[in-house]
């Protein structure tokens, strides 16, 4: 039997687990978390309104309860826990899948200043994350600014001009949903550094602003004409056009009488974050324009935009796991059709998929052909790692042997259940739990 680990219990993650077991009747996967909760971006990056995505958490539910597939959360690859060496004297080969779990920094004046953060500490914080931290995000705060324009941009945007009965319903921590429904924030401004028609977020993610009931939005005619393609569309990939055809819908209507205004703001790059009284007060904007390549230039012109809150949202990055090789520029593990590569030579039983072995592109579906390719690759290679020596026995007893006290599958349901009486005791639907004292407090009460 070829015993193989998959790093991280994401998309790309299961996907993985999923191919192997059904191109090879003769694979066993173990699927290790360092959280006690799978699913990845799915549990921890889809907003909380986006019940149709997800749902795709039963697609993976399926792929976790196959009988040759082990769930395995709460264990931690690296220094801190389990040695990425000794997993691979554990298994035949290990597939790394951890995905890109930091952003990109803006690298200017008072970004680190409180109230600026990054979009995915804000959407760690009210998906429950374990380790995010709850430092008052909407706290005083009456004015927020969303740089960047992609579907994550869009979703905390919708977070914030969201009410207290639109949330209600989705399985947010009792203390996010607490903090957004007392939230004062009235205007959000959305902005990017170059144009509508080179904007990142889908059309579906875009339309959803203009469909909340108590916000308005609003979009600058001025800045539409900037951009070229938006005079003439037809020309644009349909993606685009559409995207164009929805914010030139907006142009210039009057605003309606509503709790919050959003404003989709475009040519604007962000230069400095400006402080206070200690804290970030506003974000001076340089007016850019398109450069004729594809990119945008500055004017020297300048223009402020007052936010006590600002939410960085300008792409994704992938950070190094210890003793797996990382190419810092790009923010990946050097790779050939998935085989990790070891100063430029194939690394025997060491894989990756998903984002730490792309960058952070495409969408969900996007990591199916990507977990194919590697596992194509690691099953040609299958007859050289059924002779790797390993150690003898079943992985899991030497992982505990070691100290790892894994959340195992029973232990995952059991959480499962206790959201679920969570939310009955608040008059909810089901209610994540928040922290890891509470997530580990109920996964022991699993039946052994």
């Amino acid at each position: 039997m070829l015993r193989v680990a998959v790093v991280g219990s994401g998309p790309s993650g299961c996907y993985t687990a999923q191919c192997l077991v059904q191109q090879d009747p003769g694979v066993l996967v173990d699927v290790l978390d360092r959280l006690p909760c799978p699913y990845g971006l799915v549990r921890y990056g889809v907003a909380p309104d986006h019940e149709k995505i997800k749902s795709l958490q039963n697609t993976l539910r399926t792929v976790l309860e196959h009988e040759r597939v082990r769930f395995l959360g709460g264990i931690q690859v690296g220094s801190a826990g389990v040695p990425a060496g000794r997993l691979r004297r554990l298994y035949h080969a290990v597939v790394y899948c951890v995905g890109a779990a930091t952003d990109r920094r803006l690298g200017i004046p008072g970004e680190d200043l409180p109230g600026s953060w990054s979009a995915t500490e804000f959407v760690s914080w009210y998906s429950a994350h374990p380790d995010a931290v709850d430092d008052g995000f909407v706290r005083a705060a009456r004015s927020a600014v969303v740089i960047g324009v992609g579907n994550v941009a869009v979703d905390v945007t919708r977070m914030l001009a969201r009410g207290a009965a639109e949330l209600s319903p989705t399985d947010m921590p009792q203390a996010a949903l607490t903090a957004l429904s007392a939230s004062r924030v009235t205007g959000i401004h959305m902005v990017g550094r170059r144009g509508p028609s080179q904007a990142r977020f889908t059309t579906k993610e875009l339309r959803e602003l203009g469909a909340l009931p108590d916000a308005c939005v609003l979009v600058d005619p001025a800045e539409l004409a900037l951009d070229p393609a938006c005079a003439d569309p037809a020309g644009l990939p349909a993606a685009q056009r559409r995207n164009v055809e929805a914010l030139r819908g907006w142009a210039g209507a009057p605003p309606r009488e509503t709790s919050r205004l959003i404003r989709l703001r475009f040519f604007l790059r962000p230069v400095e974050l400006l402080a206070d009284g200690g804290r970030v007060g506003a974000v001076r904007f340089e007016r850019t324009v398109p450069d004729g390549r594809g990119g945008v230039t500055g004017t020297g012109r300048y223009e402020d935009v007052e936010a006590q809150l600002v939410l960085r949202s300008v792409g994704y990055r992938g950070v190094p796991l210890e003793g797996v090789p990382f190419d810092a520029a790009s923010g990946t593990v050097p790779h050939l059709a998935g085989r990790v590569l070891r100063e430029g030579a194939v690394a025997p039983g060491e894989y990756v998929a998903g984002w730490i072995k792309r960058g952070p592109t495409g969408v969900i579906g996007t990591n199916r052909p990507c977990a194919k390719e590697t596992v194509v690759s690691l099953l040609e290679d299958a007859p050289a790692l059924a002779h790797r020596e390993v150690a003898a026995g079943d992985p899991l007893a030497a992982l505990r042997a070691g100290g790892a006290e894994p959340v195992e599958w029973a232990g995952w349901r059991a959480i499962e259940r206790a959201e679920t009486e969570l939310g009955a005791s608040l008059g909810r639907t089901v209610v994540k739990l928040p922290d890891w004292e509470s997530l580990l407090a109920a996964a022991r009460t699993a039946a052994p």
